[in-house]
């Protein structure tokens, strides 16, 4: 229990320590119009005060990867509560905040668009592909299993496909119209839900007879998969996750002052990796790693959810808890689909105030949603995760080459982003989804790519600095 205590006062300390540390160095300007106000529409541009959006952030980048990330991670044992701290504090809030608050900097700007900027036309391009994959991916995970929670807690009485169905009516309408009609409305309850949730469980955790295991380095996984890099791929909405690049622009469209990113950015990435450690310490407390294997083998994390919650919170108390599980892919789901509508309008440079113009995107988005929701959940978790760590990589240089363009301190989003390159690189090698090498071979093929995407990043970056690349477009 003191690893769990102390990994909480951490991550609670670093948000007034590390993330003054990044805001000061970026240097937000209070005097600068925020992109709300500049290109205020109606429908994406519309300010809203710091809380809303806060919470509203928290919901975006907190779907079901918080909960079932860490629910999988606990299979490792206890390790993974280092990876959840250390990586959000040096990882996923830097990622967040820069990520956030470049935005802000170019007009609300989304990754390719950042991308193309600051890595290079072709970058544009093929982040463009990945983010779409990304939300797309995370769009329909996130049907499916609120959708299984519900039918749990509902004892099966209502058919999952109805239950898909209305969940997608509701992803529909929250992708068309605009932002502070549904989102803007409702997250605030969605919150003070899974709040209310999130801490009953680790309230009740801390005072039941369960004991909640200490810092340990050995790898307890039931089938013996390989800590690196099974684990960052495993927990990454917690500590760092790729999605949240694609969440956070949303954000930078409704912030009303530079100097809020860091309550709205960090701290939220802060605030989720919290309810990681819960729901990690939770499972690894009341289950031993074969029975939890099981369960997660099954279908999928949602019957550990529910058991947990049911477990710890009895039968009013948990369905709260699950509610507050069912939140929180809910609340991804809509604003992935209106990240990939956006990019999309961004892209092809379509404007989006009419709604018939937001629905020539949103409607084929959806179709193809719905296809994938016949795929299996676990193949499609599988290259969710590639995709997403792939992107958190992408956003990480990007977030390098700004500061290194600024002459800041580039090695703070540097050296996450050479780390989480390189498990990406070993990953795809490895996996049976890449090129299914021996993991030995992985690591050093993995390692020789690394350093040919560090070399690439000098040279790149060097020629931004000759051709005076702007880093932070005015806004008038």
């Amino acid at each position: 229990m003191i690893t769990f205590f102390a990994s909480i006062i951490i991550l609670i300390i670093a948000y007034f320590t590390y993330g003054k540390f990044i805001e000061k160095m970026f240097a937000p300007a209070e005097s600068r119009k925020t992109p709300a106000y500049a290109n205020g529409d109606g429908v994406d541009f519309v300010p809203m005060n710091k809380h809303k959006n806060a919470m509203i952030q928290l919901l975006n980048i907190a779907g079901t990867g918080p909960i079932f990330g860490p629910i999988m991670g606990a299979l490792y044992g206890p390790v993974a509560f280092l990876w959840i701290v250390i990586g959000s504090i040096f990882a996923g809030a830097v990622h967040d905040y820069l990520t956030g608050m470049i935005s802000i900097r170019n007009k609300g700007a989304h990754i390719p668009e950042l991308a193309g900027k600051f890595l290079g036309t072709v970058s544009k391009h093929i982040v463009n592909v990945f983010a779409l994959l990304l939300l797309l991916l995370v769009g329909t995970v996130f049907v499916t299993t609120p959708a299984s929670l519900l039918s749990i807690l509902l004892d099966g009485k209502v058919a999952v496909a109805v239950l898909i169905g209305v969940i997608f009516l509701y992803y529909f309408l929250s992708t068309i119209l605009p932002i502070d009609k549904i989102i803007g409305r409702l997250y605030p309850y969605f919150g003070a839900v899974l709040l209310i949730g999130t801490l009953g469980v680790g309230i009740a955790l801390v005072f039941s007879d369960y004991k909640i295991p200490e810092l340990s380095l050995t790898n307890l996984h039931p089938d013996n998969l390989p800590i690196f890099p099974m684990l960052f791929f495993t927990i990454t909405c917690g500590a760092l996750s790729g999605f949240h690049a694609t969440q956070s622009p949303i954000i930078s469209r409704t912030v009303q002052k530079e100097s809020q990113g860091r309550y709205i950015f960090y701290g939220m990435m802060i605030a989720e990796a919290i309810i990681a450690m819960i729901w990690a310490a939770a499972s690894m407390s009341i289950f031993d790693g074969q029975t939890l294997s099981s369960m997660i083998n099954s279908g999928t994390p949602s019957a550990v959810v529910n058991e947990v919650s049911m477990t710890l919170l009895g039968a009013v108390g948990g369905t709260i808890a699950v509610l507050g599980a069912i939140v929180l892919p809910i609340t991804s789901g809509d604003t992935a689909f209106r990240a990939a509508r956006s990019i999309i309008a961004d892209y092809i440079k379509l404007d989006q105030q009419k709604i018939m113009k937001r629905l020539i995107i949103a409607i084929p988005l959806f179709a193809v949603s719905i296809m994938l929701t016949q795929i299996d959940f676990n193949l499609l978790w599988r290259y969710f995760s590639w995709a997403n760590q792939a992107t958190a990589a992408i956003a990480l240089w990007i977030g390098t080459m700004y500061l290194y363009i600024q002459g800041k301190n580039y090695l703070v989003a540097m050296a996450p982003a050479i780390f989480i390159t390189y498990m990406v690189f070993v990953y795809i090698l490895n996996q049976k989804i890449g090129f299914n090498l021996d993991l030995n071979i992985s690591f050093i093929v993995g390692l020789i790519l690394t350093i040919v995407i560090v070399a690439m990043f000098y040279a790149k970056a060097r020629k931004n600095r000759i051709d005076n690349v702007e880093t932070a477009v005015a806004v008038e």
